[in-house]
């Protein structure tokens, strides 16, 4: 298991952790450039940790999102804009340039957006299960208003009963069935614990109900146009949450981009294929120019 320096970073009024990972290797191997992290929606670092792993030869920086594991609750809004500035405030102070953003699920919305918004920001940008088509068109728009509106209750109710309903293990079960599709047991059984374990960190249901409207409001496609920097696409052939169709549509609004699709797995490439994933970014990242 690689060791991390664990910093506390002030940001605008709160205090956010981050998770640095050294790049570890043999003496005098060469090093690859250092990789900003974003995991998704209502996860934490927990979920990008397999590829850390798998990624040795670079220094990782994995941050809690503000509100989420041991990030503090933001006074204004958790949407993408927040989260954007977040993180391109995190690559500049602790991640020195050249670097290259990641963002898997939810945080592949907040890459693009930070990379868009600061061209110099990123050397390069991977997409983990890159969030390709609206989840209000086309056949998902029912289950994310259903969603919606449990995330809502969730809101509504007390508070103690409105983190119960959130941290029901029924519900976190179920979304952690619909999202996996290894058929190795002993690794199914080891997402739904990291699921049950890790999917209601999270600093108030304010934040939830806010992060969720931002994850299904907006898409990587709304700033496709405008990453300029090379861009890999990772996706999953049998991604429920975005189509191999919509992934191709994605990549080809983009002006640099290489789109990888993953066979026999979902929307949980950091956990069910890190290592085939990693060796994706590695070669890609080797003909980045320097």
């Amino acid at each position: 298991m690689r060791q991390a320096v664990v910093r506390t970073l002030p940001w605008e009024g709160t205090l956010q952790r981050v998770w640095d990972f050294p790049a570890i290797g043999e003496p005098g191997a060469r090093q690859g450039p250092p990789i900003v992290m974003v995991h998704g929606f209502r996860g934490d670092h927990h979920g990008l940790l397999r590829l850390v792993e798998e990624l040795p030869g670079h220094r990782v920086l994995l941050p809690d999102l503000p509100g989420f594991g041991q990030g503090q609750e933001l006074p204004g809004t958790h949407d993408v804009g927040a989260y954007a500035r977040f993180i391109t405030d995190c690559s500049r102070r602790l991640a020195p340039g050249p670097r290259v953003l990641l963002g898997h699920s939810f945080g592949s919305i907040v890459a693009a957006e930070a990379a868009a918004l600061a061209p110099d920001l990123a050397a390069a940008l991977v997409l983990v299960n890159p969030i390709s088509a609206p989840a209000l068109e086309g056949p998902s728009r029912t289950a994310s208003r259903v969603a919606e509106a449990y995330y809502v209750a969730a809101d509504r109710l007390p508070e103690a009963a409105g983190r119960a309903l959130l941290s029901n293990p029924v519900i976190v079960r179920g979304m952690s069935i619909f999202m996996a599709k290894t058929r190795d047991r002993a690794l199914r059984r080891w997402i739904h614990g990291q699921h049950r374990a890790y999917f209601s960190s999270f600093a108030s249901r304010r934040v939830v109900l806010e992060a969720f409207r931002a994850s299904i409001s907006g898409t990587v496609r709304d700033r496709a146009r405008d990453l300029q920097l090379p861009v890999l696409l990772v996706a999953a052939a049998e991604d429920d949450i975005g189509s191999v169709a919509s992934q191709r549509e994605l990549a080809a609004l983009m002006p640099t981009a290489t789109l990888e699709i993953l066979p026999a797995v979902g929307h949980l490439v950091h956990y069910e294929k890190p290592r085939e994933a990693a060796l994706l970014i590695g070669r890609f990242l080797e003909a980045v120019p320097a």
